[in-house]
């Protein structure tokens, strides 16, 4: 992971608080975290907006997450979670996490960002325990063509200019390229407006391992 620009240090956390904070994403984080248990590994945690929607059957959060600034902006958050949260690291593509060792992933508008998102996804994988399930909200490429095409036209000023966010990825196909199946997937617009929709075509559910791990 290469080093990050002032503006994706300082400005990014701060925009990516406005445009996904909770009056807009709070119904999708509670579906996605609130029937979790156990210990979870957070991908892209930022300032903590899933910690208030994590049921009491989680014990620890372990939070990957690249701004320092993101983090200082989750203290509050932490605080008044009662159990441990733990920064583990700084890149999904590189866990410092021993194998089969987190009951579940979570991953909330970060997929789209991760630098290598495959080697992300095999490291997912790798430190789920059997049965863990990878459980995300993203926004993905769209299946429209009229809307994929404008995608793909804004993603060079897109992307510098929210942190190295991909509208053009198709997080299903990624995860099915992974192993991963994900026999809940729900996709749709989260706006009706056309001028939203190359930004909002969401995809939501939890992935699972489509064949068992060699032994």
């Amino acid at each position: 992971m290469g080093p990050r620009s002032w503006w994706d240090e300082r400005a990014v956390p701060r925009l990516v608080d406005v445009a996904l904070g909770e009056r807009i994403t709070g119904g999708w984080r509670e579906r996605v975290a609130r029937p979790l248990a156990g210990d979870v590994l957070e991908l892209g945690f930022g300032s903590g907006t899933n910690l208030a929607h994590y049921g009491d059957a989680v014990t620890r959060v372990l939070a990957v997450e690249p701004s320092d600034l993101a983090w200082e902006r989750a203290a509050p958050s932490i605080a008044s979670f009662d159990r441990p949260v733990d920064r583990i690291g700084l890149d999904g593509a590189e866990l410092d996490l021993a194998a089969g060792s987190v009951d579940a992933v979570v991953s909330t508008w970060t997929m789209c960002t991760i630098p290598d998102l495959r080697s992300a996804l095999a490291e997912v994988t790798r430190v789920l325990k059997p049965g863990g399930r990878l459980h995300f909200v993203e926004h993905s490429l769209s299946p429209s063509p009229r809307v994929a095409a404008a995608q793909r036209r804004l993603q060079p000023a897109w992307g510098p200019l929210a942190g190295g966010c991909h509208l053009d990825r198709d997080v299903p196909v990624l995860l099915a390229e992974t192993g991963l199946d994900v026999p809940d997937l729900h996709q749709r617009y989260a706006s009706r407006l056309w001028p939203a929709r190359p930004f909002g075509w969401f995809v939501t559910g939890s992935a699972r391992l489509s064949a068992p791990r060699e032994a």
